[in-house]
């Protein structure tokens, strides 16, 4: 595969991010930012809190570094094709963060609490700082931070009688209000409701601050990844894919143990933030490693890769379909379905988002989101980078060019 062409196998691996992404914040669509750690204010059966331990260590945690590690990816391969095409690549990389964080304050204002574009956009510009570093030295800063950022997991939580009741408060009232209010309401609950979290402002400003920290090194590895040339050529190296995958295990029983041990524990932070990175990064390899031994005739994986070109505007898709579905101003199903159920319910609706992305892309090249992303990234309403134009070669004419004396 020519080296500036997309990949394929990047796109799949992408649409399956999506998949684990959507079952994740299916959490917080039914029970809130908050309440989905609090579900003992919903009255969950057996059934529902066994789900939600699984989905903890299965799920949450471990796809949103997938599409981490694939933004890093993808800035690197931009970076190579508008280098190759003689472009200067700040410009764009610029464009795209700033619309990606304009595209995420929209989102988060007026659609969802759980957008992840506006930091996306955001922490492009701190990338910026090593898309040009080289793939080792990509590594090593992501495994000095990946250490770094686990080690600051050790301690324990135990809330105050001040702190659980400031909770309780809270997620009662989101309940009413998500499960049966306005838009309006809702819109004032989420701008003007205190947050339950009693943290002083030193404490916040540090958590903003090192919050960048603690997902750099799922980009850094795509950096690495993408100036190593993986996934271009998946048949070549299931090898080195099936000895990655071997990660699944570590991360699966890093995690186990967490949920195990309860959020209060000293370990639980240390073994989620490193239990979670390493089993995305098993789930990378184990999937390049089916798509690799896969027929690019299946209708499964082609559905993947349909997803994972339309990523952005599945995303934003996912979270219109479901806000409608739970909020007051749709169905009103907030708190009421299940946590079992709201997974089935993801995987339904990753299916009819995965079939609409076959159909659409059959008639067009992307996206419509991705589309816009694109014109305002370069500046150009075919969505695609301005070469410059090859000079046009001297004519010497008498008296006039080189040849003149």
């Amino acid at each position: 595969m020519n080296a500036h062409k997309r990949s394929t196998a990047v796109d799949a691996i992408r649409g399956l991010s999506l998949a684990g992404i959507l079952m994740a914040n299916m959490l917080i669509f039914q029970y809130g930012m908050f309440g989905k750690d609090e579900l003992h204010f919903f009255q969950p059966s057996a059934l529902d809190t066994i789900s939600h331990n699984i989905l903890k260590v299965f799920v949450e945690g471990s796809f949103m570094p997938i599409f981490t590690f694939l933004f890093g990816y993808s800035m690197v391969m931009m970076r190579e094709s508008l280098t190759a095409k003689g472009l200067k690549y700040g410009r764009s990389f610029s464009r795209r963060s700033v619309l990606l964080i304009g595209l995420g304050l929209l989102h988060s204002t007026f659609i969802w609490e759980g957008d992840i574009l506006l930091f996306y956009g955001g922490i492009g510009f701190f990338l910026l700082l090593f898309v040009k570093r080289k793939a080792k030295t990509l590594l090593i800063w992501g495994i000095i931070l990946l250490a770094l950022m686990t080690a600051l997991g050790y301690g324990s939580m135990e809330p105050t009688p001040e702190d659980a009741s400031r909770m309780e408060a809270y997620v009662t009232k989101s309940i009413e209000v998500y499960g049966s209010g306005s838009f309006g309401e809702i819109m004032d609950f989420r701008s003007n409701e205190e947050m339950p979290l009693n943290l002083p402002d030193w404490l916040m400003l540090l958590v903003v601050l090192i919050a960048p920290l603690m997902s750099a090194p799922m980009f850094l590895f795509g950096m690495a990844a993408a100036k190593r040339r993986r996934f271009l050529h998946p048949s070549m190296e299931i090898r080195l894919y099936i000895r990655w995958a071997l990660l699944i295990p570590v991360g699966l029983a890093l995690k186990t143990a967490g949920v195990m041990l309860g959020t209060t524990h000293e370990w639980n932070g240390i073994f989620m933030m490193l239990g979670g990175p390493l089993l995305a990064l098993g789930y990378i390899y184990l999937f390049a490693s089916l798509y690799a031994f896969s027929s690019r005739q299946s209708v499964v994986i082609r559905a993947f890769e349909a997803v994972g070109r339309m990523s952005l505007t599945n995303y934003l898709t996912q979270s219109v379909v479901c806000v409608l579905i739970f909020y007051g101003f749709g169905l009103g199903l907030f708190g009421k379905l299940g946590v079992l159920q709201g997974a089935l319910l993801a995987i339904g609706i990753y299916a009819v988002l995965a079939a609409g992305s076959l159909l659409w892309l059959k008639r067009f090249r992307s996206g419509p989101v991705e589309r816009l992303l694109r014109m305002g990234t370069y500046w150009s309403w075919s969505g695609r980078p301005k070469t410059k134009a090859a000079p046009a070669p001297a004519i010497d004419t008498p008296g006039e060019g080189p040849a003149a004396t």
